[in-house]
């Protein structure tokens, strides 16, 4: 038992290794068509989501957030993951905002 730390130690290193890229690439992990779904049913009670124009003006457009945001994952995930009054605290999973993620990166002009 006493080379269980340096065990533990290995572990998470490769863990932090290997989990770094999968960060970095979480745009190719999300799902798109699962996040604008997503989108539609939670958010447009208060963004408008789409090109449809379904949803409300009360908050910022996702279109609106794709051009200010779309490329700063880290600032996405960070609204996702803890958003702010008056946006709900829907306590979306790992996969749910990766999905999102997905679709509001694809709304951004390339």
């Amino acid at each position: 038992m006493a080379f269980a730390p340096k065990i533990l130690a290995a572990a998470l290193l490769l863990v932090a290794l290997t989990g770094a890229p999968t960060a970095a690439c979480a745009q190719t992990a999300g799902d798109r068509e699962a996040g604008h779904r997503l989108a539609q049913r939670w958010c447009a009670q208060c963004h408008v989501v789409d090109a449809s124009g379904q949803g409300s003006d009360a908050a910022p457009a996702f279109s609106e957030i794709a051009q200010k945001h779309g490329k700063d994952e880290h600032w996405l995930r960070a609204w996702l993951t803890a958003p702010h009054p008056p946006m709900p605290n829907l306590n979306l999973s790992r996969v749910q905002i990766d999905n999102v993620i997905a679709y509001l990166q694809g709304l951004e002009p390339r």
